[in-house]
């Protein structure tokens, strides 16, 4: 028993008109892998017709055995005196060994039957980490002055993105999935690809950021074309393969740090700026001190000037330590200054008024960290209470989770996409 072509490129000709009793599967779109079609008596007759469409294959199966196939697309004619024909196409060696040594799990089918498999590629397949991934960002490198080393920065991440697949093997697809079902769909099989995708995209993930690589967090997306070559050479859809399918393309569409990392990363953009603008400051220190040993009668201005210079510095790099002119060394100059223009009583009243501010201030810290919340409150990351969708003392927003509109997963307020489907979060 075997399929005769009937006419080259006849299905697209008038010629399939002619069998009114074609066996033919029509509706195979984006979400359909395979679907089983027969006659009304379950019975394949001999010259009965069989129409394989663009972008899939037909194999033939009786008594629970292969007996034919094909994936190149015609009309075909079923003779039940002629021996299997294996037409070309993508799959003739696949076709070959299915009629050799194929029976589905030794079972005996009490029909004849045509299982078309759609072989085109299968689109539009989200996927989200669920949870933040580790990566080493050498964009932004931390020195070791111990070593004179540096080290990347340990960051974590969020990647989203759509990859697409397609049915590589019919036979080990129909033994390991889909069996003699009527129809297969994608829905079933692809929440399990996207788990395994995922497990195997997380080890890549800490490749792209090894020592050898570098590739910076944020410019990820963009290294499409490396990403891709890294999965072929780790056998990256390997456990995909183990069910006949195979992944065709993979895209990272976008990539999120958690807010933690964000924090740092800002922190490591104000120090490394703060530091450049200390080096342009040295000169300015030096022309103030020297001006003002200069001008006595002006002393106390240039010191003056110094702290003020100093304070925006210390705002900067994070704190008067780490500057060559810190505070306690500019007040206590003033100091000395001051007292030789100022009466003790002045002096004294001075010192009371600091202390009793610096109680106030306190005071107003605890409470804030303290007192329990009210209804409506909302406590910021900096420890401050608010009412307003603000922060009153660092202006960070309120945060709220996000809900995914197709899945209803909870995701964080920064989430551009659901953690769990992929899906895009308004």
């Amino acid at each position: 028993m075997g399929l005769i072509k009937a006419a080259k490129g006849a299905i697209g000709s008038t010629l399939k008109d002619q069998w009114k009793e074609a066996i033919r599967s029509e509706d195979m779109n984006n979400d359909i892998l395979m679907v089983k079609k027969t006659t009304p008596t379950g019975v394949i007759t001999n010259k009965s017709t069989i129409i394989v469409a663009p972008g899939q294959c037909a194999v033939i199966f009786d008594n629970g055995k292969v007996i034919d196939a094909t994936a190149e697309e015609g009309i075909y004619e079923f003779d039940s005196s002629s021996s299997p024909s294996f037409f070309a196409g993508d799959f003739g060696k696949t076709f070959k060994e299915m009629w050799q040594r194929f029976t589905y799990n030794g079972a005996t089918a009490k029909e004849q039957a045509v299982f078309f498999f759609n072989t085109k590629e299968i689109l539009d397949n989200k996927f989200g980490t669920a949870a933040p991934i580790p990566f080493q960002d050498w964009s932004h490198p931390i020195p070791n002055q111990m070593t004179n080393t540096v080290t990347p920065m340990r960051v974590q991440i969020k990647c989203y993105g759509k990859y697409t697949f397609k049915i590589s093997n019919p036979a080990i697809f129909m033994q390991e999935l889909a069996g003699t079902a009527n129809i297969y769909t994608k829905d079933k099989v692809v929440e399990q690809i996207r788990a395994e995708v995922i497990a195997v995209f997380q080890n890549l993930v800490n490749e792209l950021g090894s020592e050898k690589h570098k590739v910076p967090v944020l410019e990820m997306p963009s290294q499409t074309d490396e990403i891709r070559a890294m999965m072929d050479e780790m056998i990256f859809d390997e456990p995909v393969k183990r069910r006949g399918l195979s992944i065709v393309a993979f895209a990272v569409e976008s990539v999120t740090l958690d807010d933690e990392s964000e924090r740092k990363i800002d922190q490591y953009e104000l120090s490394s700026n703060a530091h450049m603008q200390q080096g342009r400051l040295v000169d300015a220190y030096a022309e103030a001190v020297q001006s003002a040993a200069e001008n006595k009668s002006g002393s106390m201005n240039g010191f003056m000037g110094i702290g003020m210079m100093n304070m925006a510095t210390n705002g900067m790099v994070g704190g008067a330590a780490n500057n060559p002119w810190n505070m306690q060394n500019i007040q206590n100059s003033t100091m000395d200054l001051s007292k030789q223009e100022k009466t003790e009583a002045q002096i004294n009243n001075e010192v009371a008024n600091n202390t009793s501010n610096e109680n106030k201030a306190e005071t107003v810290i605890a409470t804030t960290t303290t007192e329990p919340l009210t209804a409506g409150e909302w406590k910021c990351s900096c420890g401050t209470k608010n009412n307003g969708k603000f922060c009153s003392n660092c202006g960070k927003p309120k945060t709220n989770k996000k809900q995914c509109p197709n899945c209803k997963a909870d995701n964080e307020e920064n989430d551009k996409f659901c953690s769990k489907c992929g899906t895009k979060l308004d």
